[in-house]
């Protein structure tokens, strides 16, 4: 399995993690590509080696031709994404990193996620800074990504609302939940933008994970700090358990619905199963208030994570998805074919050890013959088991 891991001891910002991209590897083009397919201009971007306390590391750079932009609210970012030609990854990382922060600042100022307008980050620095990550992410291709506890700095930083402490309110608001601590530096070294990526695009939180290193990027923060490296550090590479027939990794996609019909929850499994989820189910559940509700939950490879929560916004009502990934053992499967006294139908076994502890008849075969013929599928799912048992009575 392939695993990033965000190493935020001087924090993050949207400049940091785009450097930290393009110092492991990620060309530049690769960034700047998607983001030309986006409906708005006025801007360059640049990528320069630097140090920050005498290390190595790559200053990513966001150049505004005017010193004034427009200052676009939520619907407007999201248009702007919406028109671009993105991959669906991409673009699903993207407006879900604007909707963290929308709602982080609305909550901050008492106002709600589509009257806030992106003051703080400013827009055309944030969008380039959450599309290009975006980008940099699926070009690195990780099954998952995880980060460090996260430093915030200290002190004060100024803001459009006067002078805020550090960490800034939103994303104080934007960390909840994940592990944090203050310094080691009196400046603010995690911003909003930096928060709402690690939001969305982070796994979970743990120490350096057991991994081959396949590659290490560093992201210059802003501004040179006396005797602190300011930057992000992003290693990538190969988890050492390998996948095996066995055991492998898949990922678990959740959400509660409480206003969808039984009618509307099953036409989205449905499509669930057809943007390629291994397995859909869902589970009645009492929400607040003792609202009846169901979870629908969806098991998916690795590569078919985007897909599926592609149809998960579509199709279900939800505002969010939980992620958890599973370590999954399994029994070896192999498929092989019977002769019953009505046709050939296929088994699934099920090994472990070298040892078959598993037989069951294909359903859809087996259901076929019950209707041509007229019989119960009972009897011709136990036809089909004795039919094989016979054939390794032996073994």
């Amino acid at each position: 399995m392939r695993i990033g891991y965000l190493d935020c001891f001087s924090g993050v910002s949207g400049d940091m993690f785009l450097g930290a991209l393009v110092d492991a590897g990620v060309p530049l083009e690769s960034i700047t590509e998607p983001l030309a397919t986006l409906p708005f201009s006025g801007y360059e971007i640049s990528a320069e080696k630097t140090t920050r306390a005498g290390l190595s590391a790559t200053k990513v750079s966001v150049h505004l031709e005017k010193h004034e932009h427009p200052h676009r609210g939520l619907r407007e970012v999201l248009s702007i994404i919406d028109q671009g030609d993105l991959e669906p990854e991409v673009e699903n990382i993207a407006r879900q990193a604007f909707r963290w922060l929308a709602e982080a600042e609305a909550e901050a100022h008492q106002s709600t996620p589509y009257e806030v307008h992106f003051h703080e980050v400013g827009a055309v620095d944030a969008i380039c800074d959450v599309v290009g990550t975006a980008a940099g992410l699926a070009q690195l291709d990780l099954d998952v990504l995880m980060v460090s506890s996260i430093a915030l700095g200290g002190g004060q930083v100024e803001g459009s609302h006067g002078t805020l402490p550090v960490p800034a309110p939103a994303t104080a608001i934007l960390l909840e939940g994940m592990r944090t601590y203050g310094g080691p530096v009196d400046v603010e070294l995690t911003t909003p933008t930096g928060a709402a990526l690690v939001r969305t695009v982070a796994e979970g939180q743990s120490s350096w994970p057991d991994m081959v290193v396949g590659s290490i990027g560093c992201g210059a923060g802003g501004r040179e700090i006396d005797g602190h490296p300011n930057m992000l550090r992003l290693a990538a590479g190969e988890t050492q358990g390998a996948e095996s027939p066995d055991f492998d990794h898949v990922w678990l996609l959740e959400a509660n619905l409480d206003d969808m019909t039984g009618e509307e929850v099953g036409f989205a499994s449905e499509k669930l199963f057809q943007a390629g989820a291994l397995d859909v189910f869902t589970t009645p559940i009492y929400m607040k208030k003792g609202r009846p509700a169901t979870k629908l939950s969806a098991l998916c490879s690795p590569g078919a994570v985007s897909r599926v929560e592609a149809a998960f916004w579509r199709h279900s009502s939800t505002l969010g998805i939980r992620r958890n990934l599973c370590h999954r053992s399994k029994l070896i499967r192999n498929t092989t074919t019977v002769d019953t006294q009505w046709g050939q139908i296929s088994v699934k076994t099920g090994s472990l050890n070298g040892q078959i502890i598993r037989c069951e008849p294909e359903y859809e075969d087996c259901r076929q013959i019950a209707e041509n013929r007229g019989l119960s599928l009972r009897r011709v799912m136990e036809a089909a088991r004795n039919a094989w048992r016979e054939i390794h009575a032996e073994d």
